[in-house]
């Protein structure tokens, strides 16, 4: 398949091609969403703690005699069922982390990039050079190319002058290709690849990536 190439001005330049596999699959939307919600919560600290009656600073002296006082048998102030006691199966420190196969997210990744092109949410660029950052610039951008709402720019290699020009444009945020995730692109709306990022996506993603996965397959196996 073949993608538009325009330029920040939005004057139309050339078409590329594309590999099918990674912009023209049918969108997989349960996978999507399994690696969405593993990729959350990979996100997750996972720091709530809690002590038991173990833990709980305290005696472990009996509050009262076990009998003749006609009243009911307690044991220590740290037991769960007492004000300032430990609290019974409450939560630990944990590690949230799903394991995945590595075709899923491939899967997954190439089911956004699909989508996003079905529904006309890409745009790809010859390159975006600015001399300095600046935030109007990349306004301009913008709006010459007819992008609005929550927007992700996507660059081979991160460029810092990018980075601080979108700074101060709200629901904008910048990444390279080498770290796209599905978190990512689920984020925002419409997407801004440069010519540089969708080759280097087609590398990592593309039909080349696949053999690759597969002898490494088979050699795990």
């Amino acid at each position: 398949m073949k993608l538009k190439v325009v330029d920040v001005k939005g004057a139309d330049l050339e078409s590329i091609e594309v590999e099918d596999s990674v912009f023209g699959i049918t969108p997989n939307e349960p996978v999507v969403h399994q690696v969405l919600v593993a990729q959350l919560a990979a996100r997750r600290s996972g720091s709530a703690n809690t002590k038991t009656r173990g833990e709980v600073r305290g005696s472990t002296r009996k509050l009262r005699r076990q009998k003749g006082l006609g009243m009911a048998r307690v044991g220590s102030n740290r037991t769960p069922v007492r004000r300032g006691g430990g609290v019974a199966f409450g939560p630990k420190p944990r590690k949230y982390t799903q394991r995945l196969p590595r075709k899923m997210k491939h899967l997954a990744i190439c089911s956004v990039l699909s989508d996003r092109v079905l529904n006309e949410k890409i745009t790809v660029v010859n390159s975006i050079e600015l001399e300095k950052p600046s935030t109007k610039s990349i306004i301009n951008i913008f709006d010459e190319l007819g992008i609005s709402g929550p927007s992700l720019i996507v660059t081979e290699d991160i460029d810092q002058t990018i980075v601080r020009s979108t700074r101060n444009i709200p629901r904008t945020s910048v990444t390279q290709a080498d770290i796209l995730s599905v978190i990512d692109m689920l984020s925002f709306e419409h997407m801004l690849l440069t010519v540089d990022a969708v080759r280097r996506i087609e590398d990592l993603w593309g039909s080349r990536s696949n053999s690759k996965v597969d002898t490494l397959s088979e050699v795990e196996g």
